[in-house]
């Protein structure tokens, strides 16, 4: 196996009549692979990945960052970690997909960084694409998803509604159908790094950074082994998180709410207290009275659960706990060219 750092070349004299260096001579790349029990499909993709990349004329590592699978993630990364140019990071537990693209991003020591899922639906053929756009000019190329065929009608409309909403009010915009797959530069990795926060939603996080973007369009292949774990439930809070990261609408909301039924109920008892003084009406309509204390009640306990969220958010970032914790660490990638 050759070594990485053998791929970068360097510039040569053209009146000697040997070719010019490649664009990419003298620069690296970090491809970070998040993986939850990817076991099955982590070799297939490790393999074609090292293929793709030894053919970029670039120094690279590849880091697959095991966010606490139960199945052989780690045994099948640790011997690709024997060879040169790979690297494993295994975090003690679960903490989720946002920590463990930080965990890999803050390992990673190259010029640019991949971000790619393990599952082989994110081709990594489309990288080539990616390094020719960053190679451009281009500071962060993304990923987009071309069509949602494959998915429920309901899934479909929550995800445009969920976009909608977080886009609605705010100077910068989540692209729509843009995922984890990116190739971003050296300084919009330290500026995602530089953000404090503990509740990451990357997606926002991505966005709120800003830097010249470019999409790429693209179909992800089909999940070839193994069962996503984002259930309906799982993108339900993910989207929340989503919504009391980046957007205060909801807080609004409930003011508006509020303010919508006041008014109305206000000017209804006042009609009431009118008409009895004028013409002595008893009061009645206990049922009425009833149905609406209930519908009151119920809008405070929503709008209570909402100012809870937010809440919970802030209680979450003033313990100040890490985002995540390494067990262990295998192979060195471009740590062991470093000077």
């Amino acid at each position: 196996m050759r070594d990485p750092v053998n791929t970068t070349g360097g510039r040569v004299d053209i009146a000697s009549g040997e070719k010019p260096a490649h664009p990419a001579a003298g620069r690296s790349l970090s491809c970070v692979i998040p993986c939850f029990n990817e076991g099955g499909n982590l070799t297939e993709l490790l393999s074609r990945l090292e293929e793709l990349l030894w053919r970029t004329h670039m120094a690279w590592e590849i880091i697959v960052v095991d966010d606490g699978s139960t199945d052989n993630t780690v045994a099948v990364a640790a011997e690709w970690c024997e060879l040169s140019g790979f690297r494993c990071i295994s975090l003690s537990r679960n903490f989720g997909k946002e920590a463990a693209i930080t965990a890999g991003l803050s390992a990673a020591r190259g010029d640019a960084v991949v971000v790619l899922d393990g599952d082989l639906q994110h081709s990594p053929l489309l990288i080539t694409t990616m390094i020719d756009h960053w190679l451009g000019g281009a500071d962060v190329v993304y990923a987009v998803r071309e069509e949602r065929t494959d998915e429920s009608a309901l899934k479909r409309f929550g995800t445009g509604l969920f976009y909608r909403m977080v886009n609605d009010s705010h100077r910068f915009a989540l692209p729509k159908d843009a995922g984890d797959f990116r190739l971003m530069d050296r300084k919009v990795v330290d500026a995602l790094l530089s953000l404090p926060e503990r509740s990451r939603f990357m997606k926002g996080l991505y966005a709120w950074v800003g830097f010249k973007a470019v999409a790429l369009p693209y179909v992800p292949h089909p999940r070839k082994e193994g069962v996503s774990s984002f259930n309906a439930l799982r993108l339900f809070n993910f989207a929340i998180d989503g919504l009391t990261s980046f957007t205060t609408w909801p807080l609004r909301m409930v003011s508006v709410v509020g303010l919508l039924l006041a008014v109305p109920a206000f000017a209804y008892g006042a009609y009431l207290v009118i008409d009895h003084e004028i013409n002595g009406n008893d009061v009645s309509g206990w049922t009425t009275i009833v149905v609406s204390l209930m519908f009151f009640i119920g809008i405070q306990m929503i709008s209570t659960g909402i100012v809870g969220e937010y809440v919970a958010r802030i209680f979450e970032e003033v313990k100040g706990r890490p985002l995540y914790i390494v067990k262990k660490e295998l192979g060195q990638g471009l740590d062991a060219v470093q000077p």
